[in-house]
């Protein structure tokens, strides 16, 4: 067992690397957060809360499994794990649930990658971030190269994937890595409340909303408001909208519920009970 899924009533989904060591991702857990995301993906979820068990949130890629491969499979087996770790990225990525990550310890790596990759991260204050990459001879993976410059800028992307340098939670924090660091024995309750407040909350439009900054940095400035006019009048007559606004208007909070989404044929059935499963 690489990875645990926990899907509770609210329709948040509580992912969990559990393979010890510090959860260094070797093919079997590449895959297993694959599948993770593509139970998420099919289950309809509402937030994503991505967390790893023990004292290390992820150290990157399993090493010893690389060394322990013939040089003519080394290449072909990297490639299947980086082809199982970006569809799990990509899966993510495309939900309009929304992904928290919380994490602690070390991170390194493909782990770096899945904290930037959050739309909201929580760090415990025990929290250190490295590259690691170029340490060893690699190059970066796991969208590394493309999500941290956006995140902390350029030069000092340039800076963490050169130097390799450990960076504390605070300076994480401070270069905007991760969006707020709290207390280690505070950690889990802090992202199960944040994650649970975002499965309450208007999925459709967060997915609109994590899709037009995704764009952002890609379109001209004209197109982008376009695109933010058009979006704008779609969310003002969808279901969401309208409760927010009739809930505005009655002086009380909005009722968004699970399968309150706006493409045709969205699942309305009711929440389920928490299920568990693991891959």
């Amino acid at each position: 067992m690489r990875v645990t899924v926990e899907v509770d009533g609210r329709g948040l989904a509580r992912v969990e690397m559990c393979r010890g060591a510090g959860n260094a991702i070797d093919l079997a857990m590449a895959r297993a957060l694959r599948d993770a995301a593509e139970e998420c993906e099919q289950e309809r979820v509402r937030a994503v809360l991505l967390t790893g068990r023990g004292r290390s949130f992820c150290v990157g890629g399993d090493l010893k499994e690389f060394a322990a491969l013939p040089e003519e499979r080394l290449p072909g087996h990297l490639t299947d794990v980086t082809d199982a770790l970006h569809a799990a990225l990509r899966i993510l990525a495309g939900l309009d649930a929304p992904l928290v990550v919380a994490v602690r310890g070390a991170v390194a790596g493909a782990g770096l990658g899945l904290v930037a990759a959050a739309d909201v991260s929580l760090a415990a204050t025990d929290a250190g971030f490295t590259a690691a990459y170029t340490a060893i001879g690699y190059t970066p993976d796991a969208g590394v190269s493309w999500s941290l410059p956006r995140l902390v800028g350029p030069r000092r992307a340039l800076d963490l994937l050169l130097t390799n340098r450990r960076v504390s939670a605070d300076e994480a924090l401070g270069m905007g890595l991760v969006s707020r660091i709290v207390a280690p024995e505070l950690l889990d309750e802090e992202a199960v409340r944040a994650a649970g407040a975002l499965a309450r909350g208007a999925t459709g439009a967060y997915g609109a909303t994590r899709r037009l900054v995704g764009r952002a940095l890609l379109a001209g400035l004209d197109e982008h408001l376009d695109a933010e006019a058009r979006q704008l009048a779609v969310a003002a007559v969808s279901a969401e909208g309208r409760e927010g606004v009739a809930a505005f208007v009655a002086g009380r909070p909005p009722r968004f519920t699970r399968g309150e989404t706006e493409e045709a044929g969205a699942d309305r059935s009711p929440p389920r009970a928490t299920r568990r499963g693991s891959v």
